[in-house]
C-alpha cells in the first residue's frame, strides 16, 4: 500500500455517541495510506459505552483522545479540539463521513493551494449544494467569490462545518466557536464571522465525490432540526427560502453576532 504523508496536517475528528462510525473513519484513513502529523479525536461527553470503545480504539491506533465528563456543546467540542492542534494545518472531519480514494489527491492539491496562496483560509471538500459563485482554478477546485450584492442567500455559505482543510491559525482571524448556543447557530455565527473578516477559500466543484456522509439506524445523526428546516413541502420551502434571504442579508449588513 502506498503511503501519503501529510506531516503539516492534523486530522481533527469531532465525535459524539457514534463510536462505530468513528472506528470506520479511522480504519479507512489507514486503508487509504493517509499519515498525518497527528490525529485528534475530540469527544463531547459521549455515553460510557461509546467512551469505552473510543479508549479501546485509541490503544489500537494511538491517536490523541480528548474527553469531557459531560456534554458541553458542539462549540466547546470544536474549540478544545482545535486548541490541541500543533501543526500548521487542520483537516476537520466529523465522525460520520467516509473518505473515498479520490479524496487523497484532492487533499494534496488543497494543501498546495493553501501553501501557495497565503490569503486563502480554507479548502472545502463536501457540501449539500454547490456554492453559487465560483472561479475555477484547476484540478477540480474553484475559488469562492462573495459579494453582498450577488443574488440569493446561498452566497453566504462560504464557511461550513462539513469536511475542510484550514489553517490552524483560524481562530486568530475568525474567533472561536460560540459555546452558548445550539449547533446550527454555532455554525451560522462562524459563517458570518468568516464573511465579516473577509475570509477566502476554495471549493471542490464535484462536492459529493470525495466523501460520503453515512448515518445508520444504529448510529443516526446526533443533530435534530425542526420540521420547517427539513420538509420539501413547496409552500414551506418557498417561505423558508424567503426568510433565509432576508435574515442572512440583514445579519450580514448589520454585523449581527
Amino acid at each position: 500500500m502506498h503511503t501519503h504523508s501529510f506531516p503539516e496536517i492534523t486530522l481533527l475528528i469531532s465525535h459524539y455517541n457514534r463510536s462505530q462510525s468513528l472506528a470506520r473513519l479511522v480504519h479507512l484513513v489507514d486503508e487509504l495510506g493517509l499519515e498525518f502529523g497527528n490525529i485528534i479525536v475530540t469527544d463531547d461527553g459521549s455515553r460510557p459505552e461509546h467512551v469505552e470503545k473510543l479508549q479501546n480504539l485509541q490503544r489500537e491506533k494511538g491517536f490523541t483522545l480528548l474527553t469531557v465528563p459531560k456534554n458541553m456543546g458542539m462549540g466547546h467540542n470544536f474549540n478544545k479540539g482545535q486548541d490541541a492542534v500543533k501543526t500548521e494545518y487542520t483537516l476537520f472531519i466529523e465522525e460520520d463521513f467516509v473518505p473515498n480514494p479520490s479524496f487523497v489527491p484532492a487533499l494534496s492539491k488543497a494543501l498546495s493551494i493553501l501553501k501557495e496562496n497565503p490569503e486563502m483560509d480554507i479548502a472545502r471538500f463536501y457540501a449539500y449544494f454547490k456554492y453559487p459563485y465560483l472561479r475555477p482554478i484547476g484540478d477540480g477546485f474553484a475559488e469562492m467569490q462573495f459579494s453582498p450584492f450577488k443574488a440569493g442567500y446561498r452566497k453566504f455559505f462560504m464557511y461550513s462545518d462539513h469536511p475542510h482543510l484550514r489553517r490552524s491559525t483560524f481562530f486568530q482571524k475568525f474567533g472561536r466557536f460560540r459555546e452558548d448556543t445550539r449547533p446550527d447557530k454555532t455554525e451560522y455565527l462562524m459563517m458570518m464571522s468568516f464573511l465579516h473578516n473577509k475570509g477566502k477559500g476554495v471549493f471542490f466543484e464535484a462536492y459529493q465525490d470525495l466523501l460520503t456522509q453515512s448515518n445508520s439506524s444504529e448510529e443516526p445523526s446526533t443533530i435534530s432540526r425542526e420540521f420547517w428546516r427539513q420538509t420539501d413541502n413547496i409552500f414551506v420551502t418557498a417561505a423558508r427560502n424567503l426568510y433565509r434571504h432576508f435574515k442572512m442579508n440583514r445579519d450580514y449588513l448589520m454585523g449581527r453576532k
